[in-house]
């Protein structure tokens, strides 16, 4: 397809749909939303650009091959279910590690999140 308004369009879309399925990944560990509905968003960023500009433009953007996405995905989500194991709780048990910042800020990571970074990946 050689449309100049799709490929304008794809542009800005691409953009707000990958922000918007990072948002909804970082956004599922709390409330309804996560890696999948993420990842499927991402997709769907991936898939418009593959109509509007073809396969191997679609390719050169990603940079990274489909399979590694897929293995680093599948490895996050087991590493985030091995974590609870050493813990000695069952396999995929949450486990928060929450870093005190100065200025009274908390960063807290989670297994659920890496979990959800892994099933993001493998659905992208």
């Amino acid at each position: 397809m050689n449309s100049l308004i799709l490929r304008t369009t794809t542009m800005l879309l691409i953009t707000i749909l990958l922000l918007f399925s990072v948002f909804l990944l970082l956004r599922g560990h709390d409330l309804p939303g996560g890696g999948f509905i993420g990842g499927l968003t991402a997709a769907a960023a991936v898939a418009l650009y593959v109509l509007a500009f073809g396969a191997q433009a679609a390719n050169e953007m990603v940079r990274v091959r489909p399979r590694a996405l897929l293995g680093f995905g599948l490895t996050a989500a087991v590493v985030a279910g091995l974590i609870a194991v050493l813990f000695g709780t069952p396999f995929l048990t949450g486990h928060w590690l929450i870093i005190d910042l100065p200025g009274s800020a908390e960063v807290k990571l989670s297994t659920v999140l890496l979990f959800d970074v892994g099933v993001y990946l493998v659905v992208v």
